[in-house]
């Protein structure tokens, strides 16, 4: 049988030093050692653990370690890291388990110079007590920073965006795993009967207040597996996005581009509000992103979706459209929780993207018919690449306005916006980090 922390180690190296994805490797690594449940559970926690604390972890290492970290070898520096989160982070497992399994796994990776080394920090940690201390309140950046395992630059964005008590419940909402959201596929099957479905496979399924057709799942398993699944009758998509395509508000029998549209998943509930009469303009860079949304497509039973390949910041027109989704490319500031990989790294604020949006949402802008409407979003949480692109395209687009948006009850601003934008925070809107702004061309 695999041995569960060879396997996470695995894991771990393979983001750390390839740059793979967490949710890919993760499931990759789990059907390749066909994991048992409590053991995938385990790999599972072990890893996005680690991820998810790299910056506390690293922190807590270097307060014991002699070696500078800077001079720590890779493979070393994770069996640490692993180390560190079993013993302080998951109370199933026993010190004596975190430390011996620790030293055995550096022996097995033929790292025998270090396994003494990993021992010497792993016991220190047992014994002190308290194990580490967080920085002074007073630095706040170096408290939150390392409280909740996140840049120093994140903490002074947010901070000066939305100020302490938004910034700590953003910080609060990233740890553990974030909630599964779906979709009822209404071109096959309405709520009730897929709960039905759902709950004769050991799945449970709660009603979301916001959105008609949207229900939280868990205990699921591998989604996949799931027979509703297979049936089309749901795809997974989080209330942020689907509260975009609410806001954009499709309707049977029109024209709709989706400019950055890959992996699909607007498109699909578009075509749903359109009960799939009309035209999808769903387009992409990549290839393998359009094959992608073409199999989704066809899982789901849509048949109004054209998938295509186009450059949305530069590519040729498209027939004039009666609403536009421009979903851009952005820093992903609001899903961290879902991509624990790359809270860590110190280049979360591209300085070139917010450009890079603006003429995307130009470009798109063009092909609006008149009385059209256009909904921008993005997945972050980053002023520049939000509101100040919105109110920038206003002041050099004289032809457009912003449309008041309608909004579900549950959902609260966090923030004072303007009535045609909101930014969505999961402490105020159940949802993902998240901002959509509804423009209207006069």
């Amino acid at each position: 049988m695999p041995n569960p922390r060879a396997v996470a180690f695995r894991v771990l190296l393979k983001i750390e030093q390839d740059g793979a994805y967490s949710n890919l490797a993760l499931n990759h690594a789990i059907r390749e050692n066909k994991l048992s449940g409590v053991d995938s559970a385990f790999v599972s926690a072990l890893v996005y653990g680690v991820l998810e604390r790299k910056i506390t972890l690293d922190y807590i290492i270097k307060q014991y370690s002699k070696i500078p970290f800077r001079k720590i070898e890779t493979k070393t520096k994770t069996i640490l890291r692993m180390g560190v989160f079993q013993l302080l982070f998951m109370d199933k497992v026993p010190d004596s388990a975190a430390v011996n399994e620790s030293v055995d796994l550096a022996k097995r990776q033929r790292l025998q110079q270090s396994a003494g080394f990993i021992n010497g920090i792993l016991r220190s940690i047992t014994r002190t007590q308290p194990p580490y201390t967080l920085p002074d309140k007073k630095d706040i950046l170096s408290y939150y920073s390392i409280g909740y395992a996140v840049p120093q630059s994140l903490v002074k964005l947010w901070l000066a965006a939305y100020g302490e008590t938004n910034t700590e419940q953003l910080l609060q909402s990233l740890g553990g795993r974030p909630k599964l959201y779906i979709r009822v596929n209404t071109l096959k099957t309405d709520k009730a009967a897929l709960k039905k479905a759902l709950e004769q496979e050991g799945v449970v399924c709660e009603d979301v207040p916001a959105l008609e057709n949207a229900l939280s799942l868990s205990h699921t398993g591998s989604i996949e597996r799931l027979a509703a699944y297979k049936k089309g009758w749901f795809h997974v998509q989080d209330l942020s996005s689907q509260l975009c395509v609410a806001c954009l508000a499709p309707q049977p029998d029109t024209v709709l581009h989706d400019v950055c549209a890959a992996p699909g998943g607007k498109a699909f509930t578009a075509a749903q509000y359109m009960q799939n009469r009309g035209k999808i303009y769903a387009c992409d860079l990549f290839d393998h992103k359009i094959k992608l949304m073409r199999t989704g497509a066809r899982r789901l039973g849509v048949t109004n979706i054209l998938a295509g390949k186009r450059d949305a910041a530069t590519g040729m027109p498209l027939p004039l459209a009666d609403r536009i989704l421009c979903d851009v490319p952005c820093s992903g500031l609001g899903i961290l929780s879902r991509k624990p990989e790359i809270r860590s790294k110190e280049d979360l604020l591209p300085a070139d993207l917010p450009q890079l949006q603006y003429q995307i949402l130009c470009h798109s802008a063009e092909r609006l018919a008149s009385g059209g409407t256009l909904v921008y979003s993005t997945c972050t949480l980053h002023p520049a690449e939000n509101g100040d692109n919105v109110r920038r395209f206003l002041e050099e687009h004289p032809d457009f306005a912003g449309e008041p948006l309608t909004l579900p009850q549950t959902v609260q601003r966090a923030v004072q916006e303007q009535p045609y934008e909101i930014t969505l925070m999961p402490h105020t809107a159940a949802t993902d980090g998240f901002y959509l702004a509804k423009l209207k061309k006069r």
